[in-house]
Parts: C-alpha cells; structure tokens; sequence
C-alpha cells in the first residue's frame, strides 16, 4: 500500500488508498460511512493520484474501486448544505469536473469496479472511467431531480456513454437500474456474480496491461478526439496526425516484427 493519500476527513482513515501490483494500480474511495460521497477533499486526493499516475510509466492499468456497500452515491451533501452561494457551488463543482476530465486525459484506461451503487457524481464517476466492470448487485442512477436539483454535471459523462433517450429517462425519473439494465443500455461492459468481480477485473486489466503502452496511450487519446468529430475529420485526423507517428514508433515496428518472426514483443512504451 502506498502512501499517496494522507488526507482525511473527520476520521483518522484515509478517504483514498492506493495499492500498486503487476502495473495495475487501485485506487479505493475509503469513505464507506458516508457512502464513498465525493467530499471535497477525496476529489482532491482522487486529482493528486491521477496526477502522479499520469507520469508514472510502470502504472499500465488504473482501477477505480471503493469500500463498503456503494460504490459511491455522489456529491457530499452535508457539504453541499453548508456552501451558501451558487458561486461557491460552481466552484466545487469546477474542481470535480477537473479531477473527472483528468481520467479521460490519463494515458492509462481506468476501470471502475463497481460492486454496489453508483448514483449521481457516482454514475458520473463510474462512466467517466474508460470502462465499467459491474457486478450483478451494482445500481445506477442519476436522482438529482428527486430533490429539486437535476444532475447536472452527471449527465455530461453519461450522455457521451449511453444514448441521449436512455440518458433522459434516467435523467428525468431518477430511478435506479439494475447491472443488467445497465448492461442493456451499453453503461456498464460486463457484469459478473459479486464474488467473481475481483477476478474479472484483475483479468481484464492484465490483459490492457500486457499492450503497448504506447499504443495503448496513443489509442486512448486518438478515441476520445475523434469521436468529437464529424466523421470527415476523424479520418483526417487519424490518418495525417495520428498513423504517421504511430507506425514510426518502436513499439509499432517492435510489434510488427515480433508477429512476423513469432515471437513475444518486448514493448518499450514509445
């Protein structure tokens, strides 16, 4: 276990753990009495470990996980109640949606390991992350409208994952969907009997990690550019700005010769 995140709330637990093996590093929400709710001080310690993660070449794969029954429910609350302007409001929401852009940004994919429920910023958090492992237990939601106040940054992550009628429903009822309704709707990637879950996301991320992390990096950036644009562009951009430096990248000329002579490829990450 690392010592990356020290911060605390009230307790004397750290609300992240991080924990490093096989190039895959963990990050668990450790605020189970409340629901691993997104306090202000967890989306910075979440925001420091992306940040460190970021330059950190041994780290192939992240998993998002979390302890106690939710995986997370969103927003703390209580915090929420104390902020008295929507200025201030705003403000703590800008950090959040930093810390959620920054998975995006990571060059390594994150997993979320979602074993219980994951509302509003939860949902958010869930599918901000690369890809969603669930176990069949998991709900989701998006309940800001059940209490007057619409889940507003939630609905940017998850109308990039499901389609815009899904995302309204869900948006404008508020209900919570089962993992198999998650599944349904392409939310969530796999879902898996709860004591199978570890063993799905460890098989998962083994396999991302065994890549070229180049590839890997370069490809997740490429995917999420593209899709931001019209289909004219994203040909363009792949094939002037992307595929030339790819192909001339030793990973590439690596993985190329290692198929033709059958072998193993011994990736170097660039």
């Amino acid at each position: 276990m690392s010592a990356a995140d020290q911060m605390t709330d009230t307790t004397d637990e750290p609300v992240l753990l991080r924990d490093d093996k096989d190039g895959v590093a963990t990050l668990t929400l450790n605020r189970p009495k409340s629901g691993n709710s997104l306090s202000h001080t967890l989306v910075a310690e979440l925001q420091a470990a992306f940040d460190a993660i970021a330059g950190d070449p041994t780290v192939r794969v992240v998993v998002i996980a979390a302890n106690g029954k939710h995986f997370c429910t969103g927003h703390d609350l209580k915090e929420s109640v104390a902020t008295s302007t929507g200025a201030d409001k705003a403000a703590a929401n800008e950090a959040c949606n930093i810390m959620m852009q920054s998975i995006v940004g990571l060059p390594q994919p994150v997993i979320a390991r979602v074993h219980g429920t994951a509302t509003a910023s939860g949902c958010e958090l869930a599918s901000s992350c690369d890809l969603i492992v669930a176990s069949d237990v998991a709900r989701f939601a998006t309940p800001g409208v059940n209490i007057g106040f619409w889940c507003y940054t939630p609905q940017v992550a998850l109308s990039r994952v499901v389609s815009r009628k899904q995302a309204l429903e869900m948006l404008l009822t508020g209900d919570l969907i089962d993992a198999a309704e998650a599944l349904r709707i392409g939310l969530v990637n796999r879902v898996v009997p709860l004591e199978e879950l570890d063993a799905a996301v460890a098989g998962l991320a083994t396999k991302i990690a065994s890549k070229s992390p180049y590839a890997v990096a370069r490809g997740k950036e490429s995917f999420y550019r593209q899709y931001e644009m019209t289909r004219d562009g994203a040909y363009t951009y792949v094939t002037k700005d992307v595929i030339p430096e790819a192909f001339e990248s030793e990973d590439a000329r690596e993985g190329i010769a290692a198929f033709v002579e059958k072998r193993r490829p011994e990736w170097k990450g660039r």
